[in-house]
Formats: structure tokens, C-alpha cells, sequence
């Protein structure tokens, strides 16, 4: 899981460009989960939330920091199921959307080479 994090965060920041396979979008998505909650509880323990609300400026800060990566990632993924990633705003459809992002997030890529780049099953 810490390898896959590091390749999407460090590695391929604001990489745009290429294909991510399922494995390496998912990783991101759990490690990205389990730190954004380990920022909630330091807000809280260190009572610097925002009010009543449960974030405080260390989680804003974190997801400040992995919004680019996140959306990077989810380009890439898109990218290997033949999709442009432009396509992430059919999220923006209420419900259908979402539902539909999540469908192809979970697909398996494209078998081969196609416009985006290699299968990344195939380079590894």
C-alpha cells in the first residue's frame, strides 16, 4: 500500500499523462482515507477543529496537498479504461454520475496499448 502511495504522490504528482492500473488507483484511494482520518483525530486531540465541524487546518492542509494527486490518479485510471479525462465531470450528473465514475473506476483496463499510452499490466 505504501508503494503504491509513494508512485502516486511523489512520484507522478500532477502526472496527467499515461495509464494507472485498478491496484494503483484503489492503494491510493485507502491510503489517502486512512490519512485523511489520522488528520481528522490530530484536529481533534489537538482541539483545532473549525467549530463544531470535525476538520481542523491539519486535515485542510492534507487534502490541500493530495487534491492534485487524487485527480491525477483518477485521470490516469480513466485513461486505461479508454475514457478522456474529461470524463470525470459526468460526476457532476446528480446520482447517474457518480454511479457511472465508479463503474469505470472499478473496470479493468483496456487489453494493450491504446491512445493513452501502454497497459501498465503489461510494463510491470
Amino acid at each position: 500500500m505504501i508503494d503504491w502511495y509513494k508512485k502516486v504522490v511523489f512520484e507522478n504528482y500532477a502526472n496527467f499523462n499515461g495509464r494507472a492500473r485498478r491496484a494503483e488507483y484503489w492503494w491510493f484511494i485507502l491510503a489517502n482515507m486512512i490519512l485523511a482520518v489520522v488528520a481528522m483525530v490530530i484536529d481533534n486531540v489537538a482541539g483545532i477543529t473549525f467549530g463544531e465541524i470535525p476538520y481542523g487546518p491539519v486535515y485542510v492542509l492534507y487534502a490541500l496537498a493530495v487534491f492534485l494527486p487524487g485527480l491525477a490518479v483518477s485521470v490516469r485510471r480513466l485513461h486505461d479504461v479508454g475514457k478522456s479525462g474529461w470524463f470525470y465531470f459526468i460526476a457532476l450528473i446528480p446520482l447517474v454520475g457518480a454511479i457511472w465514475l465508479l463503474v469505470l473506476f472499478c473496470s479493468e483496463g483496456e487489453p494493450g496499448e491504446n491512445q493513452y499510452g501502454a497497459n501498465p499490466k503489461a510494463v510491470e
